[in-house]
This record gives C-alpha cells, structure tokens and sequence, in this order.
C-alpha cells in the first residue's frame, strides 16, 4: 500500500447491497468498520450521518446506531462541534502503547504455559489453522481478525480474565496499527511468522514457561520493529509522529 491510506473509492448505494430488514445498522456497522481498519477511510475523514444514509439508501436512525456502534469501539471521534470524523491514530502515545502490548503477548502466554487445560490447546490450534488460511487468502481484515481471535484464545486459557480484558482492548486498538504491519508486507506475510504461532502453541502444550515467555516476547518484538521500520519509511505517517 502506497502510504498510510488508500484512496477512498466512489460510493454509491448500489455499491453496498440492500440488507435485509431489522440488519441495516448491522450491515453499515460491518462495511464502515472494514473500511476503517483497511484505513480505506482516513483518520480525519469526516462521518456525516446524511451522506451515509445517501450511501446506504436508509433513514438516519440505523447510521446513527452504526455510528453509535463505532463510537464505542474508538473507530470514529464526535468533536466538540459535534462532528464525527474516524478516530486519529495515537502516535504520541505509541511507545506505551507497544510496551503495555509486548507485556500482554508475553504474561498471557507464560500463563496460558502454566494453567491450560488439554481443550484450550485445541481450540488454540483451530483459531491458528483460521489464520494460516487467512494468511494463504492474503486477506488482510481476515489477517487481523484470526490474529487477534489466537492471542485471546491464549490469553483465556491462562486463566486471568482482568489480563484478557486489558489484552482485548489493546488488541481491538491495534486493528488500524496491524493493517500497516500486514501492508508492509504487500498482504504476503511470510512463512516464519505463521511457524511463530505454531511454536508458542508447542511450548504452552509442553508447560514450558520460560520458552512460551521468550517466543511471545520476540513475537512482540518483531511486529513492533516491523510497525516502526514502516512508519519511519512513510512521510506522511513520519510526518504525523513529529506532531
């Protein structure tokens, strides 16, 4: 992808489908959300309730749910004026972001290593094979839907629900920050980074603490660094961290 975001494509109403009735808000939650985490609508880009019932060919209340529903998920931002624009990305707070997201990947799994129970390892493997077909589709939202249902998998078999929920928001908070993780590598995302997966769920099945620490933290580590090297290389989002 060339720089943050894509441009964003001509819309009509046709262009989303006419859902059926009692799923309208659902369906412009579904659509608007995508389109937000694949960055197709900027940080910034305004949300205007009439445009998007023009959009979706819908009254204003389902847009006004589906903004709603965004709102909660700190997808979009309603400004003092009261205009709702997609929520910018934090860069100022991006190295606390990383630390508390690179202490989540590490403490759960160690957990999950410790106090896992023989069903958690399977349904550990079923949410890695959803990846790993994602991976091989080089869908990029599938990409970062199973990613995030993996990590959580983990992170429930380790018993600690107060760590789930933390790791849950932080993970929920990263979509937009994974997309440009995923872009860099063109969607194609290499062969060792899936293997990666496949090894924290060896050592969590072997009870091997300090292995399942250590693979989860250069995980971590790789995706931070991979994050940064793209965001250092792009002028524009470069140009948004020196803010």
């Amino acid at each position: 992808m060339d720089g943050m975001v894509k441009e964003t494509v001509e819309r009509k109403p046709e262009s989303t489908g006419t859902p059926k009735r009692g799923s309208g808000s659902s369906h412009v939650h579904k659509i608007l959300r995508n389109e937000i985490i694949d960055l197709k609508l900027a940080p910034g880009s305004p949300m205007d309730e009439l445009q998007l019932a023009e959009r979706f060919a819908l009254s204003r209340t389902p847009i006004r749910e589906a903004l709603v529903r965004l709102s909660v998920e700190g997808l979009i931002t309603t400004l003092p004026n009261r205009a709702t624009i997609v929520s910018n990305i934090d860069f100022l707070h991006l190295p606390q972001f990383f630390d508390a997201l690179t202490l989540m990947y590490r403490v759960t799994t160690r957990l999950a290593a410790g106090h896992h129970h023989a069903d958690d390892i399977v349904r550990m493997q079923a949410k890695q094979e959803e990846f790993t077909r994602a991976v091989q589709a080089r869908d990029a939202l599938a990409l970062i839907a199973t990613n995030r249902d993996f990590h959580l998998e983990i992170a429930r078999a380790g018993g600690n629900s107060y760590y789930t929920e933390l790791f849950t928001r932080l993970l929920d908070e990263n979509r937009r920050l994974l997309r440009l993780y995923y872009s860099s590598f063109n969607d194609d995302l290499p062969r060792k980074y899936v293997i990666e997966h496949d090894q924290m769920i060896a050592a969590i099945a072997a009870r091997d603490v300090d292995e399942a620490d250590r693979l989860a933290s250069a995980h971590a580590e790789q995706i931070v660094t991979q994050i940064q090297s793209y965001i250092t290389a792009d002028k524009r989002l470069n140009a948004q961290m020196s803010l």
